[in-house]
């Protein structure tokens, strides 16, 4: 049976990244496996078996592993992990929260992550992010599903300063977040005349 290549969707918008000025960096991230958790009660149970603290206020996210544990919403979770397989993050997620009435599905393949780091971060995500972005508000370990120009996104602050954050895009948006992004970043980018 013929292995199946496995290429980003972003790959052609690698030259373009290149050329945005450091004040505004975007960078693909590697693909990560995530499982999505659906877990009404044993919250703290479902924690233990995972080894990691499950986030319970709303619209944050903890470091789990070698990834992330996201809270979406008051009875679910989004798990990554640099290291595991899709196959066995779902499969371990599952062992622990299924016996406890919840469910774990892979999502790996649903969403891509951008890394934007730099001094006018916000001032981007602003353009067309309608949520406070400044750093009191939304700082490292704070979290939103929100759009970004019109694409549905999960937005991870990782520093407290406003100029670190995590972007989540559905893989089938990523071209479009792309092309936003970059034009976006257009009044931030210098111009060189030749």
């Amino acid at each position: 049976m013929a292995e199946l290549l496995r290429t980003h969707p972003l790959e052609g918008w690698s030259t373009a990244f290149e050329r945005l000025p450091d004040t505004f960096r975007t960078t693909v991230e590697p693909f990560v496996a995530m499982v999505d958790v659906r877990l009404r009660t044993a919250v703290r149970e479902a924690s233990a078996a995972l080894g990691v603290d499950l986030p319970t206020t709303p619209d944050t996210w903890v470091p789990a592993g070698t990834g992330r544990a996201v809270w979406l919403g008051p009875d679910e979770w989004l798990l990554t992990s640099t290291t595991d397989a899709p196959e066995e993050l779902e499969a371990r997620v599952r062992a622990a929260v299924l016996p406890l009435g919840g469910a774990a599905t892979d999502v790996s393949a649903q969403r891509i992550g951008l890394r934007l780091t730099g001094a006018r971060v916000r001032d981007v995500l602003a353009r067309g992010c309608s949520i406070d972005l400044h750093p009191r508000v939304f700082g490292r370990g704070r979290s939103a599903q929100t759009t970004l120009g019109q694409a549905g996104v999960v937005l991870l602050a990782l520093s407290d300063g406003g100029d670190d954050h995590v972007v989540l895009v559905r893989a089938s948006f990523a071209g479009y977040l792309a092309d936003w992004l970059l034009d976006a970043a257009l009044e931030f980018t210098p111009t060189h005349d030749g």
